[in-house]
């Protein structure tokens, strides 16, 4: 299987992931985890990290307008930065101030109700944070997450 890329949208409570394809051209909606449970060595994140054979791992920092950084930049990079090296991945980081905006439009849009987006907004985030890196790394104009 060839190594793919996965994208986490870190939250306090719980984190959205998403996966890229073989090719790593398409990013999809995965799952969401409790942001606790990412680092345990042995669990379902280690076990997902080993059976996509994930190498690099895209994190959507949050920034504030006019790119400042707060307090949940600060927490989602030391989260992020501690997934890294316990599992010994490439971090990449991408912007991703509007990805949950983003998502729930395109939820509505698909005609899910807010009852059933949850559990899902957080994954959909996390693809569109991936999808954003794809494009830039594949050279592509970059998906533009302002409303």
């Amino acid at each position: 299987m060839a190594p793919r890329l996965l994208a986490l949208d870190i939250g306090k409570q719980r984190s959205g992931i998403a996966i890229s394809d073989a090719t790593k051209t398409i990013a999809q909606p995965y799952s969401v985890f409790a942001t606790s449970e990412l680092s345990e060595k042995n669990g379902r994140f280690s076990r997902l990290l080993l059976d996509w054979e994930v190498k690099e791992l895209v994190v959507g920092l949050p920034m504030l307008e006019k790119g400042k950084e707060g307090a949940q930049v600060r927490f989602t990079k030391q989260v992020a930065e501690r997934l890294a090296a316990t599992f010994d991945l490439s971090l990449h980081y991408v912007d991703e101030r509007h990805s949950s905006s983003e998502a729930k439009r395109i939820m509505r849009e698909a005609g899910l109700s807010e009852r059933e987006m949850r559990g899902k907004l957080d994954a959909v985030a996390a693809s569109l944070i991936l999808e954003v890196y794809l494009e830039r790394e594949g050279g592509q104009h970059a998906r533009d997450l302002t409303p």
